[in-house]
């Protein structure tokens, strides 16, 4: 599977990035000019932007973060962080301060298609369970981690503009709140501030691989609808929905409907929400039990990749890339990107490492690592009835539980669709069918 490279790059990696206090390269072996302000101001303080901040300051790296929202806040999100990024909490040792919140742990994922369910462990061995926190949660303790690890946090500052001079990006006008605009610069300013990126809009960065938005997707939170420990996913054709334990002892349930259905089904959101449900009706009756405890909110996104990096500038998270909620993979992604453009940035900022070189690499394994997903994410957020042949595989996994929980671990992320789905595999699954 081949992803293009960023457009001027294919050739070479030559090219160094201009500061604008001299004529010197990004890097030259030296580290960061002496004058600047910051060595690096990160825009956007969630999932992808806090775990950049932590990770560059640790390295001793001068970060100034900024977010015109302050925490804790919320913010629609999937919630989901899947094993893989469970593992980087750990890694970071940021996981104690996750469960200490009374998160409950998810160890099993249960697929109901209606005539059969597969159930199966999302994890591995390091990393056995997910999590689903809050946002209001989860971001707070990530902010308070980048602030611990040195970081300048600036919370409720609004960016008014990115500064370019002579073609590169040198840093941000901005104001916090009801004080005057000011000006901050940076040997590189990286943009964690979502599909809307200010960053990513005044760079312009090419996209590619892109598609359209497939699905709606409406949630809330529940009392009284437990489902200990599991993430329930309800597979219908052209509806779906899945519950699943978060803070406080609510539970989550999101459904969705293809986005062709958007016009017809937003004047009466709540309506179609609910009847939603009633394709599962024991899953209906447990709803109709329960209460809900918060209002219903919603979004649709479609999918792409943005080159990533450029003079003076880098993106990660959403801003970056994105693909549809339905896999629950931004939480995850938005980890490993952090800690990818985080070991790019420090071999650019602090050796001889062509700044272009190592942010090319950056880019090219977060293509590699999530372009399978990427194309199994679109095939799920069609909620098109699964093709003869896939019915097929589906029955022959279900009973056989090494199958459900390879298939279970497609879901979390943590094995490669296009592994589980080669031939050889689904040869031995078929070879080991009830």
């Amino acid at each position: 599977m081949s992803v293009p490279a960023p457009e001027g790059l294919a050739d070479s990696t030559d090219w160094v990035v201009v500061s604008v206090w001299g004529d010197a390269p990004l890097t030259d072996g030296g580290g960061v000019m002496a004058n600047d302000q910051f060595d690096v101001i990160v825009v956007g303080a969630r999932c992808a932007g806090s775990p950049t901040a932590m990770l560059m300051s640790r390295n001793g790296y001068r970060v100034l973060v900024v977010d015109r929202a302050s925490f804790p806040s919320d913010t629609i999100s999937t919630h989901f962080i899947q094993p893989p990024g469970v593992a980087k909490l750990k890694q970071w040792g940021l996981l104690d301060r996750l469960t200490a919140t009374g998160c409950p742990p998810i160890d099993t994922f249960a697929f109901d298609f209606g005539v059969f369910t597969i159930t199966g462990a999302p994890g591995y061995a390091d990393s056995p369970v997910a999590y689903a926190p809050r946002r209001t949660v989860l971001d707070k303790l990530l902010v308070d981690a980048a602030a611990e690890a040195g970081a300048d946090i600036r919370e409720e500052f609004t960016v008014e503009g990115v500064i370019v001079e002579e073609g590169a990006v040198v840093g941000v006008r901005g104001h916090s709140k009801g004080g005057q605009s000011v000006s901050e610069y940076a040997a590189l300013v990286v943009g964690a501030d979502g599909r809307h990126s200010i960053v990513a809009k005044t760079v312009n960065p090419r996209q590619y691989n892109d598609q359209e938005q497939l699905l709606c997707g409406y949630y809330s939170y529940w009392s009284g609808l437990p489902t200990d420990g599991r993430f329930e996913n309800y597979i219908r054709p052209r509806r779906g929905w899945a519950a699943f334990p978060t803070n406080d002892d609510l539970t989550l349930v999101v459904a969705g409907w293809p986005f062709a259905e958007f016009a017809t089904n937003k004047v009466d959101v709540e309506g179609n929400y609910l009847r939603n449900f009633e394709f599962a009706s024991e899953f209906a009756d447990r709803v109709r039990r329960a209460k809900r405890e918060a209002r219903i909110v919603g979004t649709s996104v479609p999918g792409y990749f943005r080159q990533p990096f450029g003079p003076g500038w880098v993106l990660v998270g959403d801003a970056g890339y994105n693909k549809d909620f339905i896999t629950a993979q931004g939480i995850s992604d938005a980890f490993r990107d952090a800690e990818l453009c985080a070991t790019a940035v420090d071999q650019a900022l602090s050796t001889s490492h062509p700044y272009a070189a190592a942010m090319k690499d950056y880019q090219s394994t977060r293509d590699a690592e999530v372009m399978a997903m990427y194309e199994f994410t679109a095939q799920l957020a069609s909620l098109e009835p699964p093709p003869p042949e896939m019915q097929s595989l589906l029955g022959a996994i279900h009973g056989n539980q090494e199958a459900m929980d390879g298939f279970a671990r497609v879901n979390a992320g943590v094995t490669s669709p296009a592994e589980f789905f080669s031939e050889a595999n689904v040869t031995s699954i078929f070879a080991n069918a009830r």
